[in-house]
């Protein structure tokens, strides 16, 4: 088998033991907790955002159980996983807990990770890496954050950090984050960037919809707005190594990409702030492949694909104009940075069954986009991984 024929999920959480310890102690969101269920027995619950309903969600070992993680993996014939801290991370911790913190599960990450023997079939691939943790809460210095950057460099199952969308408080365009995005291109680490927060919760009206516009909808419109201001603050000019990894393919950001360009072009304020126009970015980013569909999947590759064309500020539509192959050059160039993920643990099956839906329906999604040939299909289930985060080598 070669090495473009594994599958790796790139978008895999944890609560590590440390963490879920942690959360058992609070009081208050987030927190893990025992409740008696319908059936009067005694089990543990998940409350981890302000609004949802008070009795949370269901919580159990595949959430911190390393054996659970594999198993889910054999399940699904997964060769490798990265696996990243579940949110909320650290945001809700005070700077000198953050830090501590961060610098303890980082060490219980790397400890998960190389302790699994490498791939049969690999020599020097592991089953597990991780994205570390960076103590990114109001009050944070800079040496703080930096330091943490440089203790995930040195792991060497750590090949990145996960990061939420509110920085230190003000959004990831607040400049204070200058050296932090320094630090992270110049030690090579991804970014992962992952929603919490969602949008103002009064959107979603009264009537009881359960997690499902808040997860639907509120996290991608998260992950959309966060990147558009990482982008109109100029991050991507200024620090052209970064590599950021955007969960549940880029939210609604290829679809707004040309709506985004086009504001840019007629605002005064910022028409000439930036070195390219606003679609040129997309080819400059990287985006898992969580999103159900193939025509999504699709879609999502078309706009990643084109932005070369757009590396002139000012550029019309015109700019990608079909050359006569129906657009499928275009398409598989996208393909180059979409990668396979699960989700796990999150999205588990409502009913009895063997294998995860989630799981198949990414899976089914990833064969079914059309233009895509065998060859970008095997790099988006994983040979696209192994280059992003240099593995095995």
């Amino acid at each position: 088998m070669s090495a473009q024929r594994l599958l790796v999920d790139i978008h895999t959480h944890v609560y590590l033991p440390r963490y879920a310890a942690f959360l058992r102690s609070r009081a208050s969101v987030p927190r893990i907790f025992l409740r008696t269920s319908p059936e009067g027995k005694q089990e543990e619950r998940l409350l981890i955002l302000d609004d949802e309903p008070s009795s949370g969600r269901p919580i159990g070992a595949q959430y911190w159980d390393r054996d659970e993680k594999l198993k889910f993996m054999d399940m699904h014939s997964i060769d490798v996983s990265v696996v990243s801290s579940a949110n909320p991370w650290l945001d809700f911790l005070p700077a000198s807990t953050a830090h501590t913190l961060a610098s303890e599960l980082n060490a219980d990450l790397e400890s998960y990770c190389s302790s699994e023997p490498s791939l049969s079939s690999h020599s020097g691939v592991k089953r597990l890496y991780g994205f570390g943790l960076l103590p990114l809460v109001p009050g944070a210095t800079t040496e703080s954050i930096v330091s943490t950057v440089e203790q995930i460099a040195q792991l060497p199952h750590l090949k990145g950090v996960i990061m939420g969308s509110r920085g230190l408080g003000k959004g990831l365009d607040d400049d204070a984050l200058e050296p932090v995005w320094a630090a992270l291109a110049k030690a090579n680490l991804v970014v992962f960037l992952h929603p919490h927060y969602g949008v103002d919760k009064h959107a979603w009206g009264d009537k009881e919809n359960g997690h499902v516009l808040p997860l639907a909808l509120g996290f991608p419109f998260e992950t959309t707005i966060a990147t558009t201001r990482l982008i109109l603050a100029g991050v991507l000019d200024r620090h052209p190594a970064l590599r950021v990894l955007l969960a549940h393919s880029g939210g609604a950001l290829p679809q707004l990409s040309s709506r985004l360009a086009s504001c840019v072009a007629h605002d005064p304020l910022v028409a000439q702030r930036l070195a390219h126009d606003a679609r040129f970015y997309l080819g400059k980013l990287y985006f898992d492949a969580v999103a159900y569909g193939a025509e999504e999947l699709g879609f999502v590759s078309d706009a990643v694909g084109r932005a070369d064309k757009f590396a002139q500020v000012g550029a019309s539509a015109a700019a990608s104009a079909g050359s006569g192959d129906n657009g499928s050059a275009r398409r598989r160039a996208g393909s180059k940075r979409m990668l396979f993920g699960t989700d796990h643990p999150f999205f588990p099956p409502l009913g009895e069954t063997e294998r995860w839906k989630s799981v198949v329906e990414n899976l089914e999604a990833i064969d079914g986009v059309w233009g895509w040939t065998e060859a970008e299909k095997d790099a988006v289930r994983g040979g696209n991984a192994l280059v992003l985060f240099n593995l095995g080598s």
